[in-house]
């Protein structure tokens, strides 16, 4: 198996574990993080009902790429669900290390007011 496709699998099944203990409900929904190799996304998804509630990313505006647009991500995320009437979430890292950019966002989330 290339190093690659190991990689992926490997994530796979480390966000199988994830999700099968972590789930949005409307009062407290999932802040899912999603990484690519240029880009950070987050969103707000309430589980029960299959709707996102709201999104953020960092290909929003002049965002940039980095640890700081990662946190602005989280701030923007954060804002959003307050206007969606969401002051609580859960954290969902998606399989990624809790780390880098995946840990930007959720201190982001944090400062902007957002309890996970």
């Amino acid at each position: 198996m290339a190093k690659t496709a190991k990689k992926v699998t490997q994530r796979a099944r480390i966000r199988r574990r994830i999700r099968a203990k972590v789930s949005g409900t409307p009062v407290r929904p999932r802040l899912s993080v999603f990484r690519s190799n240029k880009h950070i996304y987050a969103q707000l998804i309430d589980d029960a009902a299959g709707v996102t509630l709201a999104a953020a990313s960092t290909r929003e505006g002049d965002a940039g790429i980095g640890v700081d647009a990662s946190k602005a991500v989280g701030q923007r995320i954060a804002e959003r669900a307050k206007e969606a009437g969401v002051s609580v979430a859960v954290f969902d890292r998606g399989g990624y290390r809790y780390h880098g950019n995946v840990k930007a966002v959720a201190e982001g989330a944090r400062d902007g007011g957002l309890t996970l």
